[in-house]
């Protein structure tokens, strides 16, 4: 039993935090998880430059629902779920998922959560758990499943290298030359040819 493992931002939909940088006018919340590998000290700053600029979570919502999956994305996943289990592990929040799920035809989606103020303000943001990526990945292979992983920052290695195959998918020339024993793709149907070839 085979079941493919995808990162949300970069692989099916555009980064939410680079189009809220641009719709926002700060340009330093561009910075995402291919710039800063630890999860935790990014998000804590995110939610300093929020606080520091009096913007919260309606803010965010209000770009999301502008933005659409990547080009052929929403008809990747309908071939891949004809044929195999899927689930989209991300470290978004579930107040950030919900309508880009909806755009995607609602595959299954494990996230994280944020801890919102009765005025919207983002004061925290809870983590399903340790390393999530990877630990999902292992959970999955403990009940009997093959995990195939692709993504494309440094948050998703580790999902990646623990998997029967691996991906990256979209990724920046930095971590394509970090790891050159990771095959790297740029199109779906490059990507869905990898996954159907490691399922033979």
């Amino acid at each position: 039993m085979y079941i493919v493992c995808l990162d949300l931002e970069g692989v099916l939909v555009p980064e939410i935090w680079i189009a809220f940088a641009e719709a926002s006018g700060i340009p330093e919340l561009k910075r995402t998880t291919r710039d800063e590998p630890d999860y935790d000290k990014l998000m804590r700053w995110r939610i300093g430059v929020l606080k520091e600029h009096g913007l919260g979570l309606k803010e965010i919502q209000e770009t999301i629902a502008k933005i659409d999956p990547l080009p052929g994305a929403k008809e990747f996943l309908d071939e891949l779920r004809s044929f195999t289990q899927v689930i989209i592990i991300s470290d978004t929040f579930s107040q950030f998922a919900g309508p880009l799920m909806e755009k995607l035809g609602w595959p299954t989606i494990f996230c994280n959560s944020l801890e919102v103020a009765e005025d919207g303000e983002i004061t925290g943001f809870k983590m399903r758990c340790e390393q999530s990526k990877l630990t999902t990945v292992k959970a999955l292979q403990s009940i009997g499943y093959e995990t195939i992983a692709s993504g494309d920052s440094h948050n998703d290695l580790g999902m990646i290298e623990a998997s029967k195959a691996g991906f990256l998918f979209k990724s920046t020339d930095a971590i394509k030359a970090a790891h050159p024993e990771l095959a790297a793709y740029e199109t779906y149907d490059e990507l869905m040819a990898a996954i159907k070839r490691a399922m033979e």
